[in-house]
Formats: C-alpha cells, structure tokens, sequence
C-alpha cells in the first residue's frame, strides 16, 4: 500500500527577474528568481509543493536549465522540478479580455519544462511581449483552456473574485460564460474570500477550492497555501489530490482572513474610503456617502450580487478553510523577530500552525506568542481592507 504523507502547497508565486537580470513580473520584486523561490520555500517557509506560474518566460526556462545542468535541482518523477525536499510545479498566468467584459486572469500548470517550451511556442505569435509575466494573450478562454489541456495542463481561474482580474470579478457572472465547466481542474479563492464566501454560489460546488498567495514578494510565500495529502511532491500526485484519486485530496485551505484581503470591502475612490452600511451598501451601484459610481466594489458585495443561497452550502468532502494570519501581519514582527523565530522555532507553517505557545514565547516573548495562539484559534479581530489596501489586525 502507497504510503501518503501531508505537504504544504503554494501554487501561485511570480518571478520579478530572472538570474541574467530579465524583468519577468514587473510588479514584483527583483529578488524573487526561480532559485530564491525554490530556496525560501524550503528552507524558511516550509512549503513542499511550490507553483512557479511564470515559467513560460525563456528567461526563466534558462535559469531552470542552469539549476539541472548544474545538478542544484533535478527533474522530479512524476513532473516537476525537485529542489532538495520542495518541488516547483511549472505553470503561466495568462489574461484574457473578451468583448463584453473585463479583462481577467488563468493559471496553466505544465508537468515538464518541454511541455512548458511548447506552451511557450503557443503564445508567443499571441501576444506582445512572451518574455513577461500574465501578458493579454489573443485568444478565447475557451479556445486557450482546449489548447492547454491538449497539452496535458491543468487550467485554474485566478483569485476568481478580485475586481482586477477576477473571472467572477470583472468578466462574467457565471465560470461557463467564459470557460468550458469540464475543463476546470479547481478554483482559486483569492486573498479576500474564504469557503463559506464560495460555496453560497451553487455553480462553484463541484470544484476543489485553492488558496495561494500570489506572492509579489519573498516574504509573501506561504501567506495562503493548502495542505495536501500526497504519496511524495510531483505535479502528477497534485492532479491525483484536486481530483481525489486513491486517497490522495487536498485536506485544508490555509487562506488569508479575508478581512485582511486588499479588496475585501467596496471603495469609494471619490471620497477615498471604504463603503461601509453593510451588504445593501456594499452591493449598491453609487456610493451612499457621495452619490459617486466610481466604486472598486469589493469581494464580500460581489459575492452577495452572484450568491443564489443565503448561506454557504459545504459539498461532501470540503476540506476546511484554516483562517491564515502571516507573521508579516502582527504588530512588532520585523525582520529581526521574523528570523529569530524562524531559527528557533522552525519554517513559518511550523511557528503559525504547530509550535506550541510555551514554544513561541522563547523566542518572540508572551505577547506575540498569544497573539498567534489568538490567531490560530479564531480570537483575533480585524479592520478590513478595501481598494487596493490590506486589512489591519485589531489591537490586541
């Protein structure tokens, strides 16, 4: 009988150059390479199964070829490239504008950096630049999704909700106006929902929900991932888990507290501050303070808009959704403190999940140490973000 072990698994995290100095996501940090990435999520973050979703870009492919030419990473049997004990699973983030709705983004996974080349061939005479990051590709969803799964791909909406680049955001009000409903291997919450946001949409039911961190920033690794039951890392036992196959599943979703999501409330960009009132509020088409309909509307009133139930229905098997608050979030958290912790304690999923409280207070003192019990536990409060700007623990 296969053995099955559990992992941490992050499968939305940017490269901002490549080694050579290529830009590749230019919003995110320079420091995020496919060698640091592999290196972090290892050795600090404690992620196991790590997706790299800008490896269509040839900068990147030769960085990837360097790491195996010099035998730092090998390729992993089963798909994937394997970096001491956390393999990096290859995938792409493509946007898609059709014509009557905004413009949103997909995730492609790949099992092999030749299926990731010929992915590479397929877009380049598609779009602009083929070098960068989640570039507007001249295609169909549908058409891109059947090329993709061809391919033997697995094909993700990304942060489903946002109102910059979410499917459900910005584009349609249903996954099937755009994307064939076969074809969709799982669904990505996005920093500003969780599962009890989700499953009041019946249409969302039979897919495995993700939480990811869209990491911009090495720190950010980890801030959402899910905890997977797999014989060992590779791309074919995460396919096995999302459609749990011979035990293997996904068995929680680590996700951000969405009220600390960046567009978890609506905003008013007029009067510069979130819409507040409540649903009726949060779903209104002007804002209720100055009548202005420039509104980022946030991910909580965009659920009630497409919600057909009052009250979130979990499917059978539904893992649980673990409400996530990263050491980069808690007041008096720095760098110091952070490394302290980290070599003390252990990765970050140790110090957020498992350490014991006696534990954390060694090393970070009883006030921190509470506080991320606090956490754990549900205890914490919270100021929503909204427009573009992160939420705020509470005092505690």
């Amino acid at each position: 009988m296969t053995r099955l072990q559990t992992y941490f698994a992050d499968l939305h995290v940017h490269i901002g150059r490549s080694d050579g100095g290529q830009p590749v996501k230019i919003s995110a940090s320079r420091d995020l390479t496919f060698r640091s990435i592999a290196k972090e999520a290892s050795e600090r973050k404690g992620v196991r199964v790590i997706g790299v979703i800008d490896c269509h870009s040839p900068a990147v492919q030769v960085d990837i070829e360097r790491c195996l030419d010099s035998g730092e990473m090998e390729e992993a049997e089963g798909g994937g490239i394997r970096y001491r004990d956390t393999v990096i699973l290859l995938g792409a983030e493509m946007e898609i504008r059709e014509p009557d709705g905004g413009p949103f983004h997909l995730l492609g996974y790949l099992p092999n950096l030749s299926q990731m080349k010929l992915w590479t061939d397929w877009m380049k005479p598609r779009l602009k630049n083929v070098m960068l990051s989640s570039q507007r590709i001249r295609s169909t969803a549908r058409e891109l999704q059947s090329e993709l799964l061809g391919r033997g791909g697995l094909l993700v909406p990304a942060h489903v909700f946002t109102p910059h680049r979410g499917l459900l955001g910005c584009s349609a009000d249903r996954l099937a106006d755009r994307l064939d409903p076969e074809g969709i291997a799982a669904v990505e919450l996005g920093l500003s929902a969780d599962t009890d946001m989700a499953d009041r949409i019946s249409e969302l039911t039979p897919y495995p929900f993700l939480t990811n961190s869209d990491a911009h920033s090495i720190g950010m690794i980890g801030r959402e991932c899910n905890e997977l039951r797999l014989a060992e890392p590779s791309f074919t036992e995460f396919t096995r888990a999302i459609r749990g196959e011979e035990g293997r599943s996904i068995i929680a979703n680590y996700g951000l507290h969405p009220q600390l999501g960046k567009y978890h409330t609506t905003y008013c960009s007029a009067c510069r501050k979130a819409v507040t009132g409540g649903t009726e509020a949060e779903t209104a088409e002007a804002c209720p303070s100055c009548g202005s309909r420039k509104l980022i509307r946030g991910v909580a009133g965009r659920v009630d808009q497409l919600a057909d139930r009052a009250q979130p229905q979990h499917p059978a098997g539904r893992p649980p959704y673990r409400r996530q608050v990263p050491l980069s979030f808690f007041p008096g958290v720095g760098k110091v403190l952070l490394n302290k912790l980290l070599a003390e304690v252990g990765t970050e999923m140790e110090v957020l999940h498992r350490a014991p409280e006696e534990r954390l207070a060694g090393a970070a003192g009883e006030r921190i140490a509470a506080a991320i019990m606090a956490a754990r536990e549900g205890r914490l409060s919270f100021q929503s973000g909204s427009g573009g700007d992160y939420g705020k623990l509470a005092p505690f």
